[in-house]
């Protein structure tokens, strides 16, 4: 028999990492994770696992963001009854994160029920439940970093510290193959890798000689300003200076594990000495709330962090803000706050019920930290969208938008490019995943300047299927694509139908507006409906 790896995810797309393993001894997954962005890919979590759960002996997992772990509870809910193995770290994360993934899907499936009973439309069931989400935790068995443990019949696993958030990994495995030609070999997942200058974690670990390395491409074409811990805070304490000086709030979506905690800790350091004003800080995302709490219980654990000085994330100016009707209040707050509320690319959570009742303030900052995928609302504002959809509800856009992209999560193309450097040599196969199009080009082209044979170094498309048990490298077997060719190139696009039905209403709202009367009005959209009966 074969080893085959298929790539379910994170291949051509940034989100929903999710790969399937099969040896002649055993079938695993590293990953479940949820896709994000435009509705083409995010259909896909309603559809059933392509990993086949219930044939699956366990799963490895990188670390606790959602596009890598929010489908475990699917996982289990289809028959999946095997260990998840993860760091501790990412135990305690994903103890709050499972259970707030599976109430916002419960709550957002609610709404569109009650609007498909008014339009005689069928109801619709959520990807999972809390109680899938409890049942998918006590599958989760913790582990320290750099120890191997057994992970399935003829497979170990060693976890090194990825420096990405707190308890993420990248994840070498050792698989016995029954080859002749090939016994054995390795193969290390990346998961997502941190910057050299993170905030809170170390810098990413890993062991070199890999046979096969999957390494993320997320920023493989791009490089952000390298800053230490002083440039950083004050490139920080300029951007609230400015948008506090306006007479407005400042609003980060902040994604609720690491970049929150990150951020708050920078804030509070800055106001006490001095730097920025007392300005008061509010938490609004409970999901981020429960992790600062597992933050602290690590804090021996985080980067240039003093446990003996107690939590940083405790000063008297910061308020964590727990109940919708305290989220609420927020809004009539008019100037001097800063809200720092998830999610981070603006597709869900408290922060779109901020935009939508401040967006339209030019007084007011909206001020981007982390990565915003196609399609996203984050990524529209990002783009300098004008106008903007949000939760049915057509926004002007007026406020200021800005980004800082020192506190991603993510390395930077010159990090990538040295991370697989320090795997060198790689033996029979680099593939590069979780990136778009235009990422993964400027990666590849990295990393063929390190002297790896470009036919070593593979791109792979979602759900391929590859034969690794090759002495001379991996061979493309095939596989069952769940797009189709148009609907894959949307999905790397990160534009699909969707989104362009959206700017569509939007437009013609504009030109509505715009023109001089009704009887305008009225002959312009006679002439679309004409267009549309011809098609």
């Amino acid at each position: 028999m074969t080893v085959t790896l298929t790539f379910h995810g994170a291949a051509g797309t940034v989100t929903g990492s999710h790969y399937l393993l099969e040896t002649p001894q055993a079938r695993i997954a590293v990953d479940c994770g949820m896709f994000q962005g435009p509705k083409t890919l995010k259909e896909l979590n309603y559809q059933p696992l392509p990993s086949s759960p219930g044939k699956l002996d366990a799963v490895v997992q990188t670390h606790a963001h959602t596009d890598h772990s929010g489908m475990l509870p699917k996982l289990v809910k289809s028959g999946f009854r095997g260990p998840i193995f993860a760091t501790q770290g990412t135990r305690d994360l994903l103890e709050w994160m499972l259970p707030d993934s599976a109430s916002i899907q419960e709550a957002e499936v609610e709404r569109l029920n009650r609007e498909n009973r008014r339009r005689d439309r069928p109801e619709v069931q959520p990807v999972y439940t809390q109680e899938d989400a409890q049942a998918a935790l006590k599958q989760i068995h913790p582990l320290e970093y750099e120890t191997w443990q057994p992970v399935a019949k003829g497979i170990r696993g060693r976890w090194w510290n990825a420096g990405h958030i707190l308890g993420s990994a990248s994840v070498e495995l050792e698989v016995e193959t029954g080859s002749e030609a090939l016994p054995r070999f390795s193969i290390l997942f990346s998961g997502d890798l941190g910057p050299q200058e993170g905030a809170l974690q170390q810098s990413p670990r890993g062991p070199q000689g890999m046979d096969y390395v999957l390494c993320e491409s997320t920023y493989g074409n791009r490089e952000r300003p390298h800053l230490d811990d002083d440039q950083r805070r004050d490139a920080l304490a300029r951007e609230v200076t400015q948008a506090l000086g306006n007479g407005g709030n400042l609003l980060v979506p902040a994604f609720a594990i690491e970049r929150s905690q990150e951020l708050i800790g920078d804030l509070v350091y800055l106001m006490a000495r001095q730097k920025l004003p007392k300005a008061p800080i509010y938490l609004d995302s409970p999901l981020a709330i429960r992790a600062t709490e597992v933050f602290e219980r690590h804090l021996k654990h985080l980067d240039d962090i003093d446990p003996k000085a107690g939590s940083p994330f405790r000063a008297p100016n910061v308020h964590f803000v727990q109940s919708v009707e305290q989220s609420m209040a927020l809004n009539r707050i008019a100037g001097g706050a800063i809200i720092v509320a998830s999610s981070g690319m603006c597709d869900a959570g408290r922060i779109r019920h901020h935009l939508r009742n401040q967006l339209w303030r030019p007084q007011n900052t909206v001020l981007l930290i982390g990565y915003q995928a196609p399609g996203t609302l984050g990524r529209l504002l990002q783009e300098g969208a004008q106008l903007v959809k949000i939760m049915g509800e057509e926004i002007k856009v007026k406020a200021r938008v800005k980004k800082l992209e020192i506190y991603s999560g993510h390395a930077d193309r010159a990090d990538l490019l040295a991370w697989v450097k320090a795997r060198l040599p790689i033996q029979r196969g680099l593939f590069l995943i979780h990136g778009e199009t235009a990422a993964l080009a400027g990666m590849r082209e990295n990393v063929l300047t390190l002297g790896l044979d470009p036919a070593k170094v593979i791109v792979p498309e979602l759900d391929q299927r590859y034969q690794l048990d090759r002495a001379d490298g991996a061979h493309a077997i095939g596989g069952t694509p769940r797009l189709g060719p148009v609907r894959t190139e949307e999905a790397k696009q990160g534009w699909d139908w969707h989104n362009e039905l959206s700017a569509l209403s939007l437009e013609l709202r504009r030109i509505l507006d715009q023109a001089q009367d009704d009887k305008t009005r009225m002959a312009l959209l006679k002439d679309m409906r004409r267009v549309l009966e011809k098609r």
